[in-house]
Formats: C-alpha cells, structure tokens, sequence
C-alpha cells in the first residue's frame, strides 16, 4: 500500500494513523510493532510514519533481508550504519563491543546485554541534537542476533529521545514474536475500505474484473494496487486456485517474464544475495552485488532507487521472492557460483553460494562448508552450522567423509538441543556391522541422559561405543570421552568412575589434556583436586580458540575447584547468544554456574533470577534432567534463605525423580538442600540424618561432589548434637585429605571446621585466622559469615560476652545481609545473649562486602550505573541494587558523600 504519488491517502487506517500520530508525538522514547500479513499495509504506515516525523525526527530506515537471516548482527548492521560515524562518541569498550559484533576485530561475542547497552548509548548520542525515529521494514528476516539486541533496546528506550517502530510479518515467524513489546495489529481491509482503495486507485474498472479483484485481494492492500493491471481470464488461469502469496508472486512473475534475459540474471543475483527492498537505508556489512543495466525492471516498477545509496533495491520482498521462484534450477546455481567467487573473502557467505552452487559431491565446497561451520559455531550460530555441515555430508565425496560430517551435524545438534533432529542425522547413516557408530552412540545416549535421565543407558552406551571403537579420528574419540565423563558425574557412583577409569586407562596417551582435566575434576576433588585449579586456568588462557561446550565443560571444573568467579565473564559474554542461536544445552549448563557463582557470592536475588531464566529454558526445550538439576539449585537457594516449604518441595520434587533412575548427582544435592533447610531452622538432628547421607563422619565419599562441600554443615550439625567426636574427626580427615590445597572455599570451610572442633584454644584461634586470611575468602561470605557466628559463640563461653560481640555483629549483619533468615535470626539471639543492645549488629554495618566496596569507590569516581556494570560484568539495575545497600551501611544518602564515607573505613 506504499504510495506513489505525493500526499496520496491511506485508506482505511484511520485507527491505526491516530495511534502513530500519539505514538510520534509522546515525549516518551519507545518501540512499536507493526503487525500483519504480505501485503497488508505495513510499510505504507511506515512511509506515513516517516512523513509525519520528517520535520521534527531525523529518520532513519532499514529492511530485513532473508538472505542475511543466517549472519549474525548483519541486520543490526544495517540499521546503525547510518550512525557509525557516532562511535567516536562512545568510550573504548563500547567501541570494541560494536567492532566485534560487525566481525572487525577479533574477539568472545558480546552478550546481548553488553551490546545492547552500547546500542542504546549510541542512540542516545545520536539523538542529543535532535530526535531519532528507526523504522524497520520485514523485521522478520533480521537474524536472531540482531533482533535480540532490538528487542532488548526497545524495552529501554523510555527517558530517551528515540523511538523504533518494526513492521514484521504475522505469516513469518520470527523472533519479534516474543520480543515483549507493544504491537498494533494491522488486519485485512473491510470490505468498504477495499472497495474505496481499489476505486482510488484504480477508477473506471468494469464490473466484473472489479468484483474479481476485490474477491481474491481479500481486503489485502498490496493486492488491490497490484492485481488490477493483469487480471484477465487470459493472463490469469487458475489465479483463484492459489494462495494469496503465490498470487503476489504470479503478479510479479508476469512483470518479470517480460524483461530480457540479462536483466532478469542481473535480478536474480541480487535477490540470492540479498539486495534490499523497498525505499531507505538497506546497506549491509559485506560486499554485496550490485545491479546494473536493469532499466526494464525499474520501469516495469520492480525496482527503486534508493535515496541514500543511489544504489537499486527491490520494491517489494515479494519481488525479491518471485525472482527467484521463476528461476529454473540451473540458473540459480550459475548465479549462486558468480556470487560464491563475489565473496572469496567472506568465509561463510561464500560457503552459503558454493552450497547452492553444487548438485553432484564436491569435495572443495563440502570443505569450505565445514570451515564456514566452524566459524558459525563459535560466532554462536550452531544451528546454521548443522545446517552447513548436512549440506556438506550431502557434497561428500567418500562414505567416510559423508559419515564424519553428518556424525559432526548430529553432535552439533545435540549441544544446540536439537535432539530430533540429531537422532535423524544419524539415523540417515547406518553404521556397518553389528555395532552402531559412535555418532548414532552419542545421539542416543543425549536423548537418554537429557530427555529420559536415564544414566545407566547413557553410561553404558557410550563406555561400549568407546570398547568398540575402530580407527576413529581423534576428535570422534573425545566426544565420546567427554560424554562417558558427564555420564558418570550424573550418574556420582563408584561403579560409574570405575569403568570410565579404567577405559580412560586402556586408551593411555589418545585421551586428551582437557578430557584428563575433566576426569580429575568431575569425580572426586578430595583424591584428584591437587593442581585442577592451575590447569583449568592454562585451558582458558586463549578461550577464542574453545568450542563452546568446552568453554563450560572447563567452567565446571572451575566450579568444582570453586573458581568459578575468574571465569564467570566469559560465561556471561557466551550464555545469550548460545541459548538464542547457539549451543542452548552449553547455554543451559552456562546458566546453571552463573547461578552458582551468584550463589557463592552472596549474590541471592540475582542468583534467584538465573535459576528461573534456566528454569524456562529447560522446560520449552523439554530438556528434563536440566530442569530437575535447576530445581535442586533453586531448592539448595531456598534452604540457605530459611524458605523452608519451599526448599523441601524442592527437595522432595528432585529426589523422587533422580533417585530410580540413578542420577547421584541430584540426589546429592536434594540431600544437601535438606541439611541447608534443617539447619536454617536449627534442627541439627536433621541435619546431621541428611549429611551422614551423603557421606560418614571422619571420611568422604568416593566420587561424592558434595561430600567435600558440606564439610561444614556435617561437623557443625555433629557439633550441636553433641556428636563432638564425629565432628572431630570429620574435621580432622578435611586437614588431612589435604582440601585446602584444593580450593579457596575448602581451604576456609576446612579451617573453619578445625576451628568449631578443636578441643586447643590455641590452635583454634590459629584456625579461625587463617579461615579469615585465606585469598579470596571474602568471595564466600555465608560459608565465612557461619564460622564468624561459630568462633564467636565460642568466644562468649571461654573469654565472655565482650570479646565475641564484634564477631557476633559481622555474622549478624552478613546473614541480615544476604537474606539468611534463620541464620540471622540465630546471630541476633547470641548478640543478645553477649549483652549486646538490640540493633547492635547496625554499628558494624560500615563492612562492606568485596565486590560493594568494588562498586561503591568506582561510583565515588564518578563512574555511572552501565559503566560499572560494564567493568564487573553486572546488569545496570544489580550495580543500582548493591548501591542501595551501600549507602545506609555507610551512613549517606547520595553519591556525593561516598568517597569521604569510603575515606573513613578501615582499609
């Protein structure tokens, strides 16, 4: 319904001119979707938009182009082009976001939030002078990067000076779909309204070919100006018996059949490549064709020029769609091959042409799909690398290749939760012989760990996939490894390690570093822990070069060393992009540490807020051991918080279901939350019923992951009932097991257990202090804030009420602090009972945490919310929380006051 003629009307859209007459003339920034099928309208309103924003907006348009829907950020390219000048404005690691999203330096993708942030400032800039008005035309065909970062744009723009308004399709799915933003739906015209249109512009039709048109426009307005030129029995046979699309297209096939040859191959070029349509900025990053001699085709109305560029574009994606669907077979592959040589430089574009360009095996460009693959896959695009690599298995010169890239499409699929489909990869290539290959292995045993949590299946299909592996390639070997690796962590028993030990053992030297690494820190950290810490932190010294499964692999066994926190920037930098177009079970299991950093940190809420996004994400993908390994985390948050009932369901919830099936993992776990949850009530009986569950007094389990994390809860639930003994000896076994050579948390739990049990004042004392001098000690303030409520309660028996009050105050205030509720509790009652006034914690409250102190003096340099956040890898709004606390711990009330607050504490 675009107008040709300047000042024509727009028919029947009343309702919808007036809202974006309000919608341009709030004060407000924000965004709105233009909602509706081909042909409704939706960039007419657009050029309305436009119009009525000209003299008080700068304007600035771009278009989706399907062909772009697979490259990451190309649409978000298009769309900020105009504004790049600007980036000179930004400070240098907003600058570095954009130069790595447009592929201009090297570097880990940034997260959506990191770069939306920086969007936003640009738009911020740009629009300082003068208001800035985005329009956005087939948003459907942005790629999945770009139209997250819209999205997260257009739900911040209120404060600022820019709106955004997107048309998408209602026909197409797309991303915009569940982007959370506000939608006018634009529905096919009245009857009355298309009878007007199509008299407007088309008066004088006769009858019958009036009635014909307005019978199979359907109230589509791109229909009623399209139609009327060519409907005619003679031109049209068969016209009502197709869809409306195939309508459109037969319009413009009629349009394109006229031109010559050369015109329509010009035309054709530049659809596959992916030249815009429609009027406005359509540039993208990348070389593009760029049509010549197509005279004919901008007369016949099938191009226009673009105002900016002077470059053609398509006047419509119909157009673009036509060109193609009227091109036999071979021509397609001859344009594809001009423009697979147009773009040497440009690994996946070009790969994407060769792709097209091929029908018989290609060895050449079967390869070149594999490299485009790899590349796609660590941009966070794995499911455009299936897509390549089944390609590329089809272009296979040898079984053995077609084999090996199908078997790499299946595992790819697997770790971007396309389960279904990696099964039918592998499903399309026997394995000869009575064995099934290790792909067909690998496939399987995802859907049954994942989809089932059946561990035992999944263990033992992998451990005889690996028992009959032939002259696999090194690689092939690994996967199955590392699965037979994660198998036997879910599965946490003796019988699991055992086998996957000794197969490790029979393959001596094939096993790889990073395979080894796994094994020692998966499976038991008490007996392999010495030395995980250095060597976790060797594998992620150049992490540009891990595939994202090994990036979180690694990070596990960070978490299991508890080092987690060095490493949660590049969880955090990965975990959007996997979960939107990547590797979403690596997304899922990056979800799950944040969670646990956040967790270990004393970050609760924000940890709260992890757990349920992952929550969500395991249950739409239907991935069940997840979503009941999210539920344990979420029920171990809970107890700690002294949220009993819901911990316990929890609890309850995850241990019916781990527990048949053999999944020790989680079964750990739901015993912990149950000793979290009796001791935040102070049931220590109970307590003590759940710990001695997971391992015995004095020992630790073999292959427990969680008997060295409740070293703690063991020996202090022993403590309290009177099991001095057990408690002794449990701590003792902890010093002699060598833990705090482990890790920074074992190294304080340790001392601090030593520390409750030690029947020696002296070293007692000697035990506490180092618990409190340990590095990086600060980093687990509930472990640290329990042992300071311990020695102090100690302290007020042996050496009276004034000695302990000082370290009664800080645990009081940490647990207060954190959200410990029954631990708070607990510390405000022996405050009490030292004689203590009550509120006395509140004179200890100048503490603060690490990571306040962080935050509160880079905030007394002037530094703002985002570049806060930017520098300590946090959200604007958790800077904003954590500032919230700060300042009455301080004693102020502004910002203005904090660095001589700051000055006055003991350093």
């Amino acid at each position: 319904m675009r107008q040709a003629a300047a000042g024509a009307a727009i028919v029947g859209r009343d309702g919808e001119r007036a809202e974006l007459s309000a919608f341009l003339a709030s004060a407000q920034g924000q965004a709105l979707v233009l909602r509706g099928e081909t042909g409704v309208g939706k960039s007419a309103l657009l050029d309305h938009a436009a119009t009525l924003a000209a003299p008080a907006h700068d304007v600035i348009r771009a278009a989706g182009v399907e062909a772009e829907s697979e490259l990451p950020y190309a649409g978000l390219h298009q769309l900020l082009y105009p504004l790049l000048p600007h980036l000179s404005g930004l400070d240098d690691g907003h600058r570095a976001a954009f130069d790595v999203a447009f592929g201009l330096r090297e570097g880990g993708t940034p997260s959506v939030m990191s770069l939306g942030i920086a969007v936003l400032d640009l738009l911020t800039l740009a629009a300082s002078g003068r208001p800035l008005l985005l329009l956005l035309d087939d948003g459907q065909w942005l790629d999945a990067s770009s139209i997250e970062v819209c999205g997260f744009v257009g739900r911040r723009l209120a404060g600022s000076a820019v709106k955004m308004l997107i048309a998408v399709r209602s026909d197409v799915g797309s991303r915009f779909d569940t982007a959370a933003l506000p939608e006018l739906a634009l529905e096919p015209l009245p009857d009355e309204a298309a009878g007007r249109l199509l008299d407007l512009r088309h008066p004088g039709l006769g009858p019958h070919t009036r009635r014909v048109v307005l019978e199979h426009a359907m109230g589509n307005p791109l229909a009623l100006v399209e139609l009327p030129p060519h409907v005619g029995a003679e031109e049209l046979p068969g016209f009502g018996a197709v869809p409306l699309s195939r309508r459109l297209q037969h319009v413009y096939g009629m349009r394109i059949d006229r031109l010559g040859a050369p015109v329509r191959e010009e035309l054709l070029r530049g659809a596959l490549d992916g030249v815009g349509a429609g009027q406005g900025r359509t540039r993208a990053p990348g070389r593009r064709y760029r049509m010549r001699d197509t005279g004919e085709a901008v007369a016949a109305g099938l191009l226009d020029t673009d105002p900016v560029t002077g470059e053609l574009v398509f006047r419509h994606p119909l157009v673009r769609s036509t060109v193609v669907q009227l091109a036999t077979p071979n021509q397609r592959r001859a344009a594809h091959a001009d423009l697979a040589r147009l773009h040497q430089g440009d690994v996946e574009r070009r790969a994407r042409h060769l792709a097209a360009s091929r029908v018989d095996p290609d060895e050449e460009v079967a390869a070149a799909l594999e490299a485009a693959a790899e590349s796609a896959t660590r941009r966070g695009g794995a499911v455009a690398a299936v897509a390549w690599l089944t390609r590329a298995a089809e272009l296979s010169e040898t079984p053995a290749d077609r084999s090996r890239r199908l078997g790499d499409a299946a595992f790819i699929a697997g770790h971007a939760a396309l389960l279904d489909q990696a099964q039918r990869l592998v499903r399309s290539d026997p394995a000869p012989g009575p064995a099934e290959s290790p792909a067909t292995a690998i496939a399987g045993a995802y859907v049954a760990l994942y989809e089932d949590g059946d561990v035992r299946s999944a263990h033992h299909r992998v451990a005889a996939a690996i028992e009959h592996l032939a002259d696999e390639s090194p690689e092939v070997l690994t996967r199955l490894v590392d699965l037979l690796l994660a198998t036997s962590q879910y599965a946490g028993d003796a019988v699991s390690w055992h086998r996957a030990e000794e197969l490790l053992r029979a393959l001596g030297d094939r096993v790889h570093p990073r395979s080894a690494l796994y094994r020692d820190a998966w499976s038991d950290v008490v007996r392999h822990g010495a030395g995980v810490d250095e060597r976790v932190e060797r594998a992620f010294a150049d992490v540009s070069a891990l595939e994202p499964w090994d990036v979180s692999r690694l990070a596990v066994a960070a978490y299991h060393v508890d080092t987690l926190s060095r490493y949660r920037p590049h969880l955090q930098r990965a975990v959007d992009r996997e979960v939107e177009t990547g590797a979403v079970a690596n997304g899922m299991t990056m979800l799950h540490l944040i969670m646990l950093d956040q967790l270990a940190a004393g970050e609760w809420d924000d940890a709260e807020r992890t757990g349920r996004r992952a929550l969500e994400l395991n249950t739409a993908h239907g991935n069940v051991l997840f979503a009941h390994h999210t539920r344990a985390y979420l029920g171990l948050l809970a107890a700690v918080r002294g949220r009993l009932e819901q911990a316990r369901e929890a609890q309850a919830v995850v241990d019916a279901w781990a527990r048949p099936r053999g999944v020790g993992f989680l079964t750990q776990i739901a015993d912990a939350v149950g000793t979290a949850a009796a001791l935040s009530e102070g049931d220590y009986e109970a307590a003590y019923l759940h710990a001695i569950g997971i391992t015995r007094p004095g020992s630790f389990e073999p292959y427990a992951h969680q008997a060295a994390r409740t070293l703690l809860d063991l020996v202090e639930a022993a403590v309290h009932t009177g099991r001095l003994d057990q408690a002794h000896r449990h701590a003792r076994a902890a010093l002699d097991a060598g833990l705090p050579g482990v890790s920074p948390r074992l190294a304080v739990i340790t001392y601090g257990a030593v520390a409750m049990t030690s029947g020696d004042e002296k070293e007692a004392a000697d035990m506490y202090a180092r618990a409190e001098a340990e590095p990086g000690a600060a980093g687990f303030p509930f472990e640290l804030a329990r042992i300071r409520l311990a020695r102090g309660i100690r302290l007020r028996h042996t050496q009276g009420p004034r000695a302990a009050r000082p370290l009664l105050a800080r645990a009081a205030e940490s647990f207060d602090r954190l959200g410990a509720a029954g631990w708070a509790e607990r510390a405000q009652a022996e405050l009490r009972a030292s004689g203590a006034p009550a509120g006395a914690a509140s004179s200890h409250l100048a503490e603060l945490t690490w990571q306040e102190r962080r935050i509160a003096e880079l905030a007394a340099g002037g530094l703002t919310n985002k570049e806060i956040g930017e520098r300590t890898h946090l959200s604007p709004r958790t800077v904003s929380s954590h500032l919230y606390r700060v300042f009455p711990k301080l004693g102020i009330t502004s910002r203005a006051a904090l660095r001589d607050a700051l000055g006055k504490l003991p350093r």
